[in-house]
């Protein structure tokens, strides 16, 4: 059937109303909505706008703290960073889109997420990424992960803002929703934040950017739903990006503002020009009026439906103090852009839209902006897995194959193919990128001493076994790599990607995640600043590992004072920070040398990771530390072939003491740093005056990578045959 001859109610379900929320639309209205109408609150109440199943939960959060300048509710959220500066930044998903048409999907997301960062008012200085695929072997997963890594570099590389860090893992979990989650990170002066609330009636609503065409209608609809076999249909809802008019949109975006003409302004993202205006006259407690036949067209004979909805990229919308649009107009025909004043905010509380001289469109914007439908949706406490007793855990029948699969697995193997393809120097102020060797990516704030440590963080496999622990170590690790290299970390901007919340199972993980990073956040003093929530992020029924995907910021004073894995010198000795008691459970070691997905996380003692983070950061700013790593994936054996790799400098680990060697060399505990040193005994004493525990593991020696054991040698690997496994293991893969 055609729309017209459909009932209302049944638009509504296709729209993705639930029978509920349609008469609670109804009873907003006291009548039967029109079509506009009807599509301004599918898209409203969407999961992806709303957040009507998580909200009640992300007030677990805290927000707020010494330098929060704007925590969530904004469109990113903003730090102070000393001397009148402020960082700006938000962590945004691209899941579904990318999956569909996985080069627009992901550019898009990219460009979206600049969006949020400078309608504040910020310039972009860093992009992250943090990507999840399907299993290699799995038929889709190789044309996903090219067209997605183009679509990142393609229109990153383009607008001109360097890829500084990221993540890519590998699992079957995803083999039918990958997670694309685009993170940008801008600078402002504290003085000169924008907001998007809209101040007053009688002022101009001014559209710039380009045009509006029927590309990414019902986008948000779309990606506030399960897949199925037929998502492939759903193209048509995915938006097509051009990094070159979000280029000439960044920097008539900032003129506008310093002209001072900007009384509001915010981008259309999800749900285009509908949540823009909804958004901004809402936030401001006044009415809107807009008359659809000034809005810029690209295509022929637009409905104000299909306006409303487009998902049309580089696009703003802004609120003009009174007689400035004359301003606004000379800059946007100096950056050749389209603009046009559209309409005015009005004192009615009221969404108003005028199409070919008829009301298309006449809604309270209560029941839109902050009446959505909210849920506390039924949950039950996730099977958690047991904790295996690490000495029960077998050692490898090769020590060889176990370190070479461990160090070249998918989630481990060097990512040189993809971040090659990524602009990482653009600007001229990346100091650690994906290249460099560094538990974070550093860029420094233009004309000054100071730098920003930027990093993302999740361990899928461990939330998934423990949704709560897994939470915290998120959280936790972040914390780590920001201190790694030597910033102090001060907030998080959080993904948070989950299936079906209409299953109790799925939202039990969601709600124990959430208790978990609220926790860490609490205890590292580490608050979240915005996010995003990403749900029903499954196919036919089975969802996605649930992936709570950290980013986070940090401030390094001096930024001459860094830390990285390079650097490491022939004759250092390598000194372990921290306990180790030989956590396997969740741990590469069990999946990719035993072929066992089980076992709780390692603990997260919360206590002891901001005691050890604190002290190894005193030594780096004290100038004791250079080459510095935190342990995660694969351990010891991961974290001393990293710093071996990048130093070039052969390592040989020392597990003559231990019973279980591989309990040493392969466990996953937290709260650990592996340090390179000339002075080891300044290190060994300084912990020990801490009360923290510390020990040599290695020495930096020769060309091989290998290890010494209670019975002699376990494993000797020449660098450059690791070198070439760890690194050839991608590009052979894309080969084919």
């Amino acid at each position: 059937m055609s729309a017209p001859q459909k009932t209302m109610a049944e638009l509504a379900a296709e729209y993705g109303l639930a029978p509920n929320e349609y008469q609670v639309v109804l009873d907003r209205l006291g009548r039967e909505p029109n079509q506009v109408e009807l599509g301004v609150f599918s898209v409203m109440w969407s999961e992806h706008c709303s957040y009507k199943s998580s909200k009640i939960h992300l007030g677990k959060f805290p927000t707020t703290g010494d330098r929060v300048i704007c925590g969530p509710g904004e469109n990113a959220g903003v730090i102070d960073i000393d001397d009148g500066d402020a960082c700006i930044f938000k962590m945004e998903s691209h899941n579904h889109p990318s999956f569909i048409e996985p080069y627009q999907g992901a550019a898009t997301g990219v460009g979206g997420i600049m969006r949020d960062v400078f309608t504040m008012g910020a310039r972009p200085v860093a992009l992250l990424n943090a990507l999840r695929f399907g299993d290699p072997s799995h038929e889709k997963t190789r044309r996903l992960v090219t067209g997605v890594v183009s679509g990142i570099g393609g229109y990153g590389n383009c607008v001109g803002v360097p890829t500084v860090a990221g993540e890519t893992n590998f699992h079957p979990g995803y083999n039918g929703n990958i997670l694309v989650n685009a993170m940008c990170v801008g600078l402002a002066r504290s003085d000169a934040i924008f907001y998007s609330a809209a101040p007053a009636p009688g002022l101009s609503v001014v559209y710039f950017g380009s045009k509006t065409g029927r590309d990414g209608i019902h986008g948000a609809t779309m990606s506030s739903a399960e897949f199925d076999d037929e998502s492939d249909s759903k193209r048509p809802t995915v938006q097509v990006g051009d990094p070159f008019a979000e280029k000439l949109l960044i920097e008539a975006t900032l003129e506008l503002m310093a002209s001072g003409a900007v009384a509001a302004i915010q981008d259309m993202g999800a749900a285009g020009l509908t949540s823009s205006s909804v958004e901004m006259a809402g936030k401001g407690g006044v009415g809107i009026e807009l008359d659809m036949d000034a809005v810029p067209q690209r295509e022929e004979g637009m409905t104000a439906y299909e306006m409303m909805l487009s998902e049309s990229q580089e696009r703003m919308l802004a609120i003009l103090k009174p007689g400035r649009e004359d301003d606004g107009r000379r800059i946007f025909e100096k950056w050749g852009l389209d603009a046009a004043v559209i309409g005015k905010t009005t004192d009615t509380g009221r969404l108003v839209l005028r199409h070919h001289g008829e009301v298309v469109c006449d809604v309270p914007l209560a029941p839109l902006f902050d009446d959505a439908p909210l849920y506390d949706r039924p949950w039950i406490q996730p099977t958690l897995q047991p904790r295996l007793d690490p000495k029960e855990v077998p050692p490898p029948e090769s020590w060889r194959d176990a370190v070479l699969k461990v160090v070249a697995c998918p989630d481990m193997a060097s990512k040189r193919w993809i971040w090659e393809q990524y602009d990482r120097h653009v600007m001229a102020d990346t100091l650690h990128d994906s290249a460099t060797g560094a538990d974070a990516g550093v860029v420094r704030v233009h004309g000054t001493d100071k730098g920003l440590a930027v990093t993302s963080d999740c361990t899928p496999r461990y939330v998934q076994a423990d949704p709560y622990e897994g939470g915290k170590q998120a959280v936790a690790e972040a914390w780590r790599n920001l201190t790694a290299v030597g910033a102090r970390p001060i907030a998080i901007t959080d993904n948070l990607n989950f299936g079906n919340p209409q299953r109790p199972e799925i939202m039990g993980q969601i709600v124990r995640a959430i208790d978990g990073m609220a926790e860490a956040c609490r205890a590292l003093d580490f608050p979240v600043v915005s996010g995003n929530v990403s749900l029903y992020n499954e196919t036919n029924g089975v969802a996605i590992p649930p992936t709570p995907t950290v980013g986070a910021v940090g401030l390094l004073k001096n930024y001459d004072i860094v830390t990285g894995f390079g650097g490491m010198a022939e004759g250092d000795t390598l000194v372990l920070i921290g306990q180790t008691v030989g956590e396997l459970g969740s741990s590469l070691y069990l999946r990719e040398v035993l072929g066992r997905e089980e076992g709780a996380p390692p603990p997260v003692d919360l206590a002891l990771e901001k005691k050890t983070g604190d002290f190894v950061r005193g030594l780096i700013e004290a100038g004791e530390l250079t080459v510095v790593h935190d342990l995660s994936d694969g351990g010891l054996i991961g974290a001393a072939a990293d710093l071996a790799l990048a130093s070039d400098c052969g390592v040989v680990l020392d597990a003559t003491s231990e019973t279980h060697a591989h309990v040493l060399l392969f466990g996953e505990d937290q709260a650990r740093y592996l340090v390179a040193t000339s002075s080891p005994q300044t290190i060994l004493d300084a912990a020990r005056g801490a009360g923290l525990h510390a020990s040599v593991v290695g020495h930096a020696v020769g060309t091989d990578f290998a290890s010494a054991g209670p019975k002699g040698e376990l494993f000797r690997i020449p660098l450059k045959d690791l070198r070439e496994i760890h690194e050839g293991w991608l590009p052979n893969w894309i080969a084919g």
